[in-house]
């Protein structure tokens, strides 16, 4: 696998989503921004080397990353449903992240620990957000070996 794409996720290349909510608190996951996809992609493969397409399929969309290399080309895909929020362009976009983990993008996030935010909003608070940086980034120096992080405002 190319060192770039597999390289650990950066603080400003996570996008943090609710993934349950209740008892005041909520469960958030990391994900990588599709900017993320594209910066990186550049950076490994330079921008005329690698394409995405999409397909649009029932209730979502199928991406499709091909990179061409001196001796081959290769592609893979991956699809998502549509959103809530731009469900065209939410939909195209995650699509083209899922497709991006299949070439080692962003997989660490999966060995996140769970995270849990303490707060009964209906949005991950401001004051989080420099918290999971800090998470991100001890994440990254092999400094967390915990399953679950819980975060507070204090």
């Amino acid at each position: 696998m190319n060192k770039i794409l597999t390289a650990p996720i950066q603080p400003n290349e996570i996008e943090w989503r609710i993934q349950q909510k209740g008892n005041g608190k909520m469960t958030i996951v990391p994900y990588i921004t599709n900017r993320c996809v594209m910066e990186r992609f550049d950076k490994a493969f330079g921008a005329d080397n690698w394409t995405s397409e999409f397909r649009e399929i029932t209730n979502g969309f199928i991406c499709r990353l091909t990179v061409t290399l001196k001796e081959r080309t290769i592609y893979r895909e991956d699809g998502a449903s549509k959103t809530n929020i731009e469900p065209e362009k939410g939909g195209i976009s995650d699509a083209m992240k899922r497709a991006a983990v299949q070439f080692g993008l962003g997989r660490d996030l999966y060995n996140y620990p769970r995270v849990f935010v303490a707060s009964a909003d209906n949005y991950i608070p401001n004051w989080a957000y420099p918290k999971l940086e800090k998470l991100t980034t001890w994440i990254n120096e092999g400094k967390c070996d915990r399953a679950m992080i819980v975060i507070e405002n204090n």
